[in-house]
């Protein structure tokens, strides 16, 4: 062996013992996947708020509408202002099982909208302003939704 010839594992066998840098790239492997999983999970929360707070833009309206429907004494306009406001719950819904899909945390919301076919709006309407006022006040989508419990449909249980 000659001093300067080499590599540094020729003159010194201990230098690199066998494994190391094999487990260090494998480490170095395992955190890098970390750091990404964590930071695509953010921007799917991330994007799942702005669905939620789309949705929410839509529950408002439609809510707004609703109240216009009963306020009113002509008929004809108050049953306009009804299926309008069906009709903005409609287009949340979607927008509210994508966001769900995102972070699961919505999902509440999205099972409320869903309720939409099957209860009057006046069944959803506090549940309904309850779950987007978290959205809407900002809050993370980590935030724990507000636990809202459903009417039972009308005409009582199935079965009963």
């Amino acid at each position: 062996m000659t001093a300067g010839v080499g590599s540094a594992r020729w003159v010194n066998p201990r230098a690199d013992p066998p494994g190391i840098r094999r487990l260090l790239g494998w480490g170095a492997a395992a955190g890098m996947t970390m750091v990404l999983g964590v930071g695509l999970t953010g921007c799917a929360n991330g994007a799942a708020l702005g669905l939620v707070r789309q949705a929410c833009h839509h529950v408002d309206l439609s809510l707004a509408l609703y109240r216009a429907s009963e306020q009113t004494s002509d008929p004809a306009r108050a049953a306009a202002d009804r299926t309008r406001a069906q009709e903005e719950l409609q287009t949340a819904s979607p927008l509210a099982a994508e966001a769900a899909g995102q972070a699961p945390q919505w999902q509440a919301l999205m099972g409320t909208l869903a309720e939409n076919s099957r209860l009057p709006e006046s069944a959803l309407v506090d549940a309904l302003q309850q779950q987007c006022a978290v959205a809407q006040a900002g809050a993370s989508p980590g935030t724990t939704l507000p636990v809202t419990t459903l009417p039972a449909p009308p005409g009582g249980a199935p079965g009963g």
